[in-house]
């Protein structure tokens, strides 16, 4: 897994993240070492690429999108559940480091959601982008059919470890008692 000195994208802080007005908009809320500490997910995906694609997914359904970045939790559900009640539509695409991603509802628990992707090391470029087609998709009111993701019974074992070692370090970046921030890219998505 990269750092940020490898990577030109940085996220620049613009304040305390508020709700959404917009009904049209997705938040994608990002924890507290996505394009910080770390700059790829798991299996090497820039993080750059991930924004990139989900952002490209939300906007060919003509919604917006807002980035944030929790500070206060590295827990997929809480980070979610956190950028749902503060998007204008009540739906985010919540994601960790290392690439496991949710969309989540406001309305629902905070241990429920709209759909999981929790094989991190399956995921590609392609799949973020149905993620975030299908958070826009959410945010319209319409009831898209799940992203087909592959299985890998074996994704597990053969990840865990390293996978364990990226949660510890994400979680060291945790900064207690800090509410959510607002978020720009400091630097373009090429593509």
């Amino acid at each position: 897994m990269s750092t940020a000195t490898e990577n030109p994208l940085s996220l620049t802080e613009m304040g305390p993240a508020e709700r959404g007005t917009r009904p049209d908009e997705v938040v994608i809320a990002v924890s507290p070492a996505f394009a910080g500490f770390f700059t790829r997910t798991i299996v090497d995906v820039p993080h750059a690429e991930v924004l990139r694609q989900l952002m490209a997914g939300i906007e060919e359904q003509g919604v917006t999108s807002r980035l944030i970045r929790v500070w206060d939790t590295a827990d997929l559900a809480a980070i979610a559940h956190t950028g749902a009640k503060l998007s204008g539509s009540g739906i985010c695409v919540g994601l960790l480091s290392r690439g496991t991603t949710m969309i989540h509802q406001k309305d629902l628990a905070r241990l429920s959601n709209l759909e999981l992707f929790p094989q991190s090391p399956l995921l590609d470029a392609e799949v973020f982008r149905g993620i975030g087609s299908n958070a826009a998709q959410y945010a319209k009111g319409e009831s898209p059919q799940p992203v087909p993701t592959r299985n890998d019974q074996m994704a597990r074992p053969r990840w865990q470890a390293k996978a364990a070692l990226l949660h510890l370090k994400e979680f060291e970046q945790i900064r207690n008692g800090v509410r959510p921030v607002e978020v720009a890219l400091g630097a373009p998505l090429a593509g």
